[in-house]
């Protein structure tokens, strides 16, 4: 498949566009990815590792399907999505149908267990443990039974302010920075190698009546990692 080099801002409006999941549950952690946040992701794996164009992408946790349509539109041979949550993947379905992109996806709602097979490239937004403890820790030993390469969010621990004013400055939304000591050993226990990490900024609204903010912005590290 040609490659389609899509200018990042037009990844952006596109992803904008994508609707929300229309009931979010905090027990599931279901926030979703911001439009620039995405954008930045599936530049990354497009463009800086060759990892998305013409390549079979599974999105673990897909929620209402931004980081799966994203892909789709810049030239992924075969999308498929997996949420245990149903209104989830109906909102998914009904957002590839809106963005005209519905026959390069399917979609699976189920729990990370009933996805089986293998697949070029790996893309999620786990939960980040703030509801329950570790509970991103299963997204990564799914995704490196999966996937060749995976690439991963999760929640930076502390605040670093001067890093923030890095990510906030820097050209492309993105900071390399090291792996967490637990990353780098709970990776290696499961099989595989982390290949980069870079910090960027998310920014979710106001959903749950525990917010005091109208928008939260933090910092989020994306893991790509490699099956050894």
């Amino acid at each position: 498949m040609q490659e389609r080099l899509a200018r990042k801002l037009d990844l952006e409006r596109m992803l904008s566009k994508v609707k929300p999941h229309p009931a979010p549950t905090p027990r599931l952690e279901q926030y979703t990815i911001s439009a620039e946040t995405a954008a930045t992701v599936l530049y990354v794996a497009a463009y800086a590792d060759r990892c998305i164009v013409g390549k079979s992408i599974l999105d673990l946790g897909c929620g209402t399907g931004r980081l799966a349509l994203g892909a789709a539109f810049l030239g992924a041979k075969s999308v498929t999505g997996i949420d245990i949550d149903k209104n989830a993947v109906k909102t998914a379905s009904a957002n590839a149908s809106e963005a005209y992109l519905e026959d390069r996806l399917q979609w699976i709602v189920g729990d990370l267990d009933a996805v089986h097979g293998r697949f070029d490239t790996v893309l999620q937004n786990p939960p980040f443990g703030v509801q329950k403890r570790g509970a991103d820790r299963k997204f990564i030993t799914k995704a490196l039974e999966l996937g060749t390469v995976a690439y991963s969010l999760h929640k930076r621990p502390g605040q670093d302010l001067f890093l923030l004013r890095k990510i906030r400055t820097s050209s492309d939304g993105a900071v390399a920075v090291s792996p967490s000591p637990f990353m780098k050993r709970f990776v290696g226990e499961n099989g595989g190698r982390i290949v980069a990490v870079y910090a960027m900024l998310m920014s979710i609204p106001h959903m749950f009546n525990f917010h005091n903010k109208k928008t939260h912005d933090f910092v989020v590290d994306l893991y790509v990692v490699q099956r050894e």
